[in-house]
């Protein structure tokens, strides 16, 4: 999978973008196991996205849902035994 991000909020800490292969759209955010950083990614669908692209703060219920792993359905790769807590 090749994400790239369209949209990045440090101050807010999560992106927006489009995974290359498939097309499909996305918000991630950073997680920590304790042994390494990286990001889960989110699917959302064009309207959502575009949405977010034009208006960053729009999504910040979304990614506070996200962060308290409320909306596990939609990650695009599923976690491993020592998933991380968000950042």
């Amino acid at each position: 999978m090749k994400f790239h991000d369209v949209l990045v909020s440090r101050e807010d800490m999560f992106s927006v973008g489009i995974e290359q292969d498939s097309g499909r759209f996305y918000v991630s955010i950073p997680v920590s196991n304790g042994m390494a950083d990286y990001e889960e990614y989110y699917e959302i669908d064009r309207a959502t996205f575009e949405l977010f692209r034009r208006d960053p703060g729009a999504a910040l219920p979304f990614v506070m849902r996200c962060r308290k792993r409320e909306l596990d359905e939609l990650l695009m790769i599923q976690p491993g035994t020592n998933r991380g807590t968000a950042i």
